[in-house]
C-alpha cells in the first residue's frame, strides 16, 4: 500500500510485528488449535495426537507454500488451512472443522487489538508521565495566556501543559472503555447462525453455545457477540479506531501548540546536534511531523464509517481489502505519533528570560486596573484615573504598532506626576505571579488526583526510553 513503508520504518518493532503476516498466520494457527481443543472437550472424535501435532506447527510457517496454495485457490485462509494441513497430516481432516474464514479473520484481528492496545496504554502512560513531570517543575513559571492567538491573562507553564495533560488523560478513558467493551467474534459459522456447529454436535444447541464459551475463554476473552452475521458488525472497527482519530486530535492540538511557542521562543522541542530538519529550514523539528500524521490518522476514520454502513445484510466483501489497509495503517500511524510524542516530551526546552520579556511587553497593559484600584485607595478619582492611563496607554500602544518600540506604558507612569502616590507599589502591582490566580494549585491537585493515580499500573515499565527512528 502507498506510503506503507514509511510508515512501517518509523513505527516500532513491537507495532510492526502485530501487523506482520507471520504474526497473522500464527494467530489462526492458535485459533485452530483453541477450536480442536474445545471441539474434542465436548466429544467429537479429535485425538490428541492430533492437537500435539498442531501446536508442534504453530509457529513453522512455510510462507512460499502458503503463497503458492493461494495462488491456486485465490484464497487466503484456505490457502493456509492446506498449508498447515501439510504439516500436521495426521490433524488435516480436523483443521477449521465447522468453521468459516471470519473465525480466524475477526477474531484474530479482536486478539490484536487486545495486545496493540496494552501497548498503547504503555506509550500513553510514557507520554503522560513526561508532561506532569514538566507541569510541575513549570507549575508557577508565569507565561502570557493566549485567546485567538492574542495576549490574555497570565498563565503558567505547567498549567498549559496539564491542558495537554487532560486530553491525554481523556485519551485514556476512552481507551480503557474500548478495550473492556471490546468482544470476541466466537464461533458463528457461516452468516452467523452456527448451523455448521449445530449439524457437528447432532443438535445438541448446549454444546455449540459451549464451543463458543469455551474457545472466548481461550483466546483470552470474557465475552463474545451474542449475535452476529458472517462477520461482527463493523461498527466494532468504528469504535476501535474513534479512539485512535481522538488521540490523533489530542497529539495535533499539543504538537501545534509546540510548534507555536517555539516560533515565540519560549519553548523549543529537544533537537539533536546532528539531526538536519530540512535543507532550507535546519530548525525543522518532530512536531510538524506529528501533525502531518495525525492529520492522516484523524482522515482515516471514514474507512471504518463507510465500510460499517456499507454492509448489505449479513456481509458483503467490500470490507476486506478495505480493513487490511486502513486498520493496520491507523495502528501504526497512532503507534508512531505516539512514540515520537513522547521523545519531544522527554527534552521540552524552556527560555523562562524569552518568556519574561513577553510578559513585561504586555503586562502593563493588562495591569491597568490594578493601578486604578491603587490610585483610589491612596485617594484619588477612579474616572479622572481612567481617563489618565488610556491616554497614556494609546501614546504606548503607538510606540510598540507604529514605531516598533518597546512597550514604555510604566515609563510614562513613573513619569506623570499624578501617579506620584503609588510609584513605591509598582513593582509589587505588575508582579507576573499575582496575576496567574490559582494556576499554580490547579497544577498540584490535577496532578495528584487525575494523573497520578492513573499512572500507577504503568509505573514499573514507564522509564524505557523510545529512540525516535528518523
Amino acid at each position: 500500500m502507498a506510503g506503507a513503508g514509511e510508515l512501517s520504518s518509523y513505527a516500532s518493532e513491537e507495532m510492526h510485528y502485530n501487523f506482520s503476516d507471520k504474526k497473522k498466520f500464527i494467530t489462526w494457527r492458535k485459533l485452530w488449535i483453541f477450536l480442536a481443543k474445545a471441539e474434542k472437550a465436548l466429544g467429537l472424535p479429535i485425538t490428541d495426537a492430533q492437537i500435539a501435532e498442531m501446536e508442534s506447527h504453530a509457529e513453522d510457517i512455510d510462507f512460499a507454500m502458503a503463497a503458492e496454495e493461494e495462488r491456486k485457490l485465490r484464497h487466503d485462509v484456505m490457502a493456509h488451512v492446506h498449508t498447515f494441513a501439510h504439516c500436521c497430516p495426521t490433524a488435516a481432516p480436523i483443521i477449521h472443522l465447522g468453521a468459516t474464514s471470519c473465525y480466524v479473520g475477526d477474531n484474530t484481528f479482536d486478539t490484536l487489538i487486545c495486545i496493540i492496545k496494552g501497548l498503547f496504554f504503555l506509550q500513553l502512560a510514557r507520554v503522560i508521565d513526561r508532561l506532569a513531570n514538566f507541569a510541575e517543575e513549570y507549575a508557577d513559571l508565569p507565561t502570557l495566556g493566549f485567546t485567538h492567538f492574542q495576549p490574555a491573562q497570565l498563565t503558567t507553564v505547567g498549567k498549559r501543559a496539564c491542558l495537554w495533560l487532560q486530553d491525554l488523560v481523556m485519551d485514556v478513558r476512552n481507551l480503557e472503555r474500548a478495550r473492556d467493551d471490546l468482544r470476541f467474534r466466537g464461533v458463528k459459522g457461516t452468516t452467523g447462525t452456527q448451523a455448521s456447529f449445530l449439524q457437528l454436535f447432532q443438535g445438541d444447541h448446549d454444546k455449540v453455545e459451549e464451543l463458543d464459551k469455551m474457545v472466548t475463554e481461550m483466546a483470552g476473552f470474557k465475552k463474545a457477540y451474542l449475535v452476529t452475521g458472517q462477520t461482527y458488525s463493523r461498527k466494532v472497527d468504528v469504535d476501535c479506531l474513534a479512539t485512535l482519530t481522538r488521540l490523533g486530535a489530542s497529539v495535533h492540538k499539543i504538537c501545534t501548540d509546540i510548534c507555536l511557542l517555539a516560533n515565540l521562543k519560549e519553548i523549543e522541542e529537544p533537537f539533536e546536534k546532528e539531526q538536519i530538519g530540512s535543507s532550507a529550514m535546519p530548525y525543522k523539528m518532530h512536531a510538524e511531523r506529528s501533525c502531518s500524521l495525525a492529520r492522516h490518522l484523524i482522515a482515516l476514520m471514514a474507512d471504518p464509517l463507510q465500510t460499517a454502513s456499507g454492509q448489505w445484510l449479513e456481509r458483503t466483501l467490500d470490507d476486506s481489502a478495505n480493513r487490511r489497509i486502513s486498520l493496520p495503517e491507523s495502528f501504526l500511524t497512532a503507534d508512531i505519533i505516539l512514540s515520537t510524542l513522547q521523545n519531544i516530551t522527554e527534552g521540552l526546552v524552556v527560555y523562562p528570560k524569552v518568556i519574561e520579556r513577553h510578559i513585561h511587553h504586555e503586562l502593563p497593559f493588562m495591569a491597568t486596573e490594578n493601578n486604578i484600584m491603587a490610585i483610589v485607595k491612596a485617594g484619588g478619582n477612579r474616572q479622572e484615573c481612567h481617563e489618565k492611563i488610556r491616554v497614556l496607554s494609546q501614546e504606548a500602544a503607538a510606540v510598540v504598532k507604529q514605531e516598533g518600540g518597546d512597550n514604555d506604558l510604566l515609563v510614562r507612569i513613573q513619569r506623570d506626576p499624578y501617579f506620584a502616590p503609588i510609584l513605591g507599589q509598582l513593582d509589587a502591582l505588575l508582579d507576573p505571579k499575582t496575576f496567574i490566580g490559582r494556576a499554580p494549585q490547579q497544577v498540584k491537585t490535577f496532578l495528584a488526583e487525575e494523573v497520578r493515580p492513573l499512572l500507577e499500573p504503568y509505573k514499573a515499565n514507564m522509564d524505557v526510553k523510545v529512540e525516535l527512528v528518523l
